[in-house]
């Protein structure tokens, strides 16, 4: 007779349960980290482009897989190559 700590991640037809907090979803790989990019510098506009959504915000964490540090290291990037008009605040 199987014992009843077996069954603790099936439901009752025997199926797997999903995790608690949702799907389970692959986390997100930086860019920063595949490429090895050590260093955000506010003049590299390619670079900073790609964390800037299409109306002109600063894309989150979340969808970016960066890290709170390189989070942090981009705005302020991005900020300063608006300031000096490197990068357009809005695109029109």
């Amino acid at each position: 007779m199987p014992k009843p700590s077996d069954f603790d991640n099936d439901d009752k037809n025997g199926k797997p349960m999903r995790s608690p907090r949702g799907s389970s979803r692959r986390r997100r790989v930086s860019r920063l980290s595949a490429e090895k990019i050590d260093y955000i510098d506010y003049k590299d506009v390619k670079l900073l482009q790609s964390f800037i959504a299409e109306n002109g915000k600063i894309m989150p964490r979340r969808l970016t897989g960066v890290t709170a540090w390189q989070q942090r290291k981009l705005s302020e990037a991005i900020k300063r190559a608006r300031n000096i008009a490197l990068l357009p605040v809005t695109k029109y």
